[in-house]
């Protein structure tokens, strides 16, 4: 009999975009491929407050990916709905970022708009045409009263040129002018998770949440009460997710989407080490000894439990980077 793959207890997945199904324009090699293959349903989460899904949809679609708009959402309806959950249907909500934020508050009965006065709320996204103006008229309202919620607070936008400032980044501008903080519902906090499971129609105990980044994608899964898997294509290697606190510990790590499909090997305590397939790892004073011939992904999941057991018995900062360096960050 065949071994279960990794999916068998789950009924299905939030999976990032960016550094998972594409980079940019172009599809993760074979990410469109297993996409398609899943046998579970897929719903689409991305902190891009900027793009409606319609667009998202489209891209996907272009790249070869079988969905539909109803199975994306974004930080910008997440927050329209966190509003909706208090505010008066067509209430005037000041609306910064960029048509996907306008679209997320008007599919909820909202008025956007971009004028502070008067306004009940202020619903604050990424968009490339967000202008000092723009962050002014949110402090103005904020400082009257208005109630505000922030898509996400991502610090860093990755574009084609480089590294650009991202939603936090204007998030913060207006907190140091306002003195005050936000409601945040993007990733890394639960509620663009629990809005995705509410898509899928499934308690977030039985959706898996899939991404690249540690202090997103796997933080937010896991504050939603979701498993996450780390997928080893985009930001975060084995480097980063060695030294991660706790919440941002991938229950799995998978070298790519196709990887979903296959029987899981999880590392076992053994032997004064961890074993995992056929890979054998111990720690010995600042070295990691590997044995086996274990592929990388299997010798990374063993140096991850190794690691993360020692840090949780003590281990230093500075012994577990030494440790974690050692390991292959990719497979």
């Amino acid at each position: 009999m065949a071994e279960a793959s990794l999916l068998a207890a789950y009924r299905g997945i939030v999976c990032d975009l960016d550094g998972v199904v594409y980079r940019g324009p172009a599809a993760v090699e074979g990410a469109v491929e297993a996409l398609n293959a899943l046998p579970v349903p897929v719903v689409y989460a991305t902190n891009n407050a900027s793009r409606p899904p319609v667009e998202v949809a489209a891209h996907l679609a272009d790249l070869g990916v079988r969905t539909t708009a109803d199975r994306v959402v974004n930080s910008s309806m997440a927050g329209a709905a966190e509003l909706a959950a208090s505010a008066e249907p067509g209430a005037r909500v000041l609306a910064v970022g960029g048509v996907g934020v306008q679209e997320a508050l008007v599919s909820q009965g909202f008025q956007a708009v971009t004028s502070a006065e008067p306004v009940v709320a202020v619903l604050q996204g990424y968009g490339p045409q967000v202008t000092a103006a723009d962050l002014a008229e949110a402090a103005y309202a904020i400082q009257a009263g208005a109630r505000w919620v922030a898509t996400n607070t991502d610090l860093t936008l990755p574009t084609d040129r480089g590294i650009a400032p991202g939603n936090g980044s204007l998030v913060h501008c207006v907190s140091l002018a306002t003195g005050k903080q936000p409601f945040v519902v993007g990733k890394p906090e639960a509620p663009l998770y629990l809005m995705s499971s509410a898509v899928l129609d499934l308690d977030p105990a039985t959706v898996l949440g899939v991404g690249d980044r540690l202090e997103t994608d796997i933080a937010g899964a896991s504050a939603a009460g979701m498993d996450g898997a780390l997928v080893l294509t985009g930001v975060h290697g084995a480097h980063a997710a060695a030294l991660a606190p706790l919440p941002e510990r991938p229950r799995y790590v998978i070298a790519a989407l196709a990887d979903l499909m296959q029987p899981y090997a999880a590392a076992q305590a053994a032997d004064g080490g961890f074993r995992c397939g056929a890979a054998e790892l111990r720690i010995d004073g600042d070295r990691l000894v590997v044995a086996g011939d274990g592929n990388p992904v299997e010798v990374i999941r063993a140096g991850l439990a190794a690691i993360w057991s020692a840090i949780d018995g003590g281990l230093s900062a500075e012994e577990a980077a030494r440790l974690a360096g050692q390991l292959p960050d990719r497979a």
